[in-house]
């Protein structure tokens, strides 16, 4: 179905690649720089916009996301200078939402009117912890002080603040980490993304624990049980979880994520970034290069700063639809994996998972259950089994 990302629509995500240090635990291509031409990485993303403009003619734009790295840091002139361009390259949808990552600095905070000026109108702020001594030990440069402030200014700028927050964190128990979520849902912001601490490889985390230094993480039944937690403190909160780490009021679900998770279209720009594309009649996957230098050095010679496209075939859109969507509340439209591949999911994986209590099957969707959830890896490792044994 060569249209099929019409189901959840077009995105843009802008990667700023640049933050004041690096965080422990973080493996996002972001990288700290003594000094940053801004003029020069204005001139790129506006070269960068005109030419996936030229790919995209005609289409209305529902969704931008400045992700990083950190923002923030980005002039609130060089901000409207991206949307300035931007209002003049695509046809806005009436409800556009333009999303920028913030870290709760109150240099980074001052600037939030200048972004709200510029057009942003939901920010994201990297709390991660609302204690001091978590956050000395994420390696964040910000207090829980500077954090309340931060969103007090956000909410006073933005139509909408979202938190994010980090558990199952080093010494962390399950009542601390209960009077911590009750204080985030307590701070008037209409979103929250709570993300368990994972190492990841290439960290300095990950080299910590692969040295046995990294102590006091919790075991995975506690983490487990924060989990359930987590699932329950928010539900009661009016703050459903509309996809696995990602809790919203009603109506305030994070526009651009579900593009991904619902498997639209969305342009990647910037170092590292990834997009998926549709063009005529191919979904194509896109990678920009890492490294900041040498991505701006390609544009501003005349290249993309992309890797070679990659074709997706139906195959391997199923396998992403899946994988995605399986993460929402809402959950895998058969009907639409059938439209996608030509086939259906295998109907025994799918009797044995309803059979485990795992998965529910009503009128052609299916969704993960809250044990389902818990397992979720597993879950897609049953459904999608043929297809990844053959990748």
């Amino acid at each position: 179905m060569t249209q099929d990302w019409r189901n959840a629509g077009f995105g843009l995500y802008l990667h700023w690649p640049f933050c004041q240090s690096k965080c422990p635990y973080c493996d996002f291509n972001s990288h700290v720089s003594a000094q940053i031409d801004q003029v020069r990485w204005q001139a790129a993303y506006l070269s960068e916009i005109d030419r996936i403009g030229r790919e995209t003619e005609g289409r209305v734009l529902n969704s931008v996301f400045f992700g990083g790295g950190t923002p923030s840091l980005m002039d609130p002139a060089l901000v409207q200078a991206i949307l300035d361009r931007v209002r003049a390259t695509w046809t806005l949808a009436n409800d556009i939402e333009v999303t920028l990552e913030a870290n709760p600095t109150s240099v980074e905070a001052g600037r939030f009117a200048g972004f709200a000026q510029a057009g942003v109108n939901r920010v994201s702020l990297g709390i991660q912890a609302l204690n001091d001594a978590d956050l000395r030990r994420l390696g964040r440069l910000h207090s829980a002080a500077d954090a309340r402030r931060a969103i007090d200014i956000a909410q006073a700028a933005f139509d909408r603040v979202s938190i994010d927050l980090i558990y199952a964190r080093q010494g962390q128990g399950l009542q601390a980490w209960e009077e911590e979520l009750q204080l985030a849902l307590t701070l008037g912001t209409d979103h929250l993304s709570l993300y368990q601490l994972t190492i990841e490889d290439g960290t300095v985390f990950g080299e910590m624990h692969a040295k046995n230094l990294l102590c006091e993480l919790p075991a995975e039944a506690l983490s487990a049980d924060m989990f359930e937690l987590t699932q329950d403190l928010t539900s009661k909160a009016g703050f459903a979880a509309y996809e696995v780490s990602n809790h919203a009021r009603s109506g305030a679900e994070s526009l651009h994520n579900s593009i991904y998770w619902r498997m639209g279209d969305y342009a990647g720009i910037g170092p590292g970034a990834h997009g998926r594309l549709t063009l005529d009649g191919q979904r194509l996957a896109t990678e920009a290069g890492r490294l900041p230098t040498d991505w701006l050095q390609s544009v501003e010679s005349g290249g993309t700063g992309e890797h070679p496209r990659l074709i997706l075939d139906a195959g391997d859109q199923g396998v992403e639809y899946v994988m995605m969507s399986l993460r929402l509340r809402e959950g895998t439209s058969l009907a639409r994996f059938r439209a996608l591949t030509g086939r259906d999911l295998p109907q025994g994986a799918l009797d044995d998972l309803v059979g485990l209590g795992l998965l529910v099957c009503e009128d052609d969707w299916i969704r993960t259950t809250p044990q389902g959830v818990m397992v979720l890896n597993g879950v897609l490792r049953a459904l999608l089994a043929d297809r990844l044994s053959a990748a």
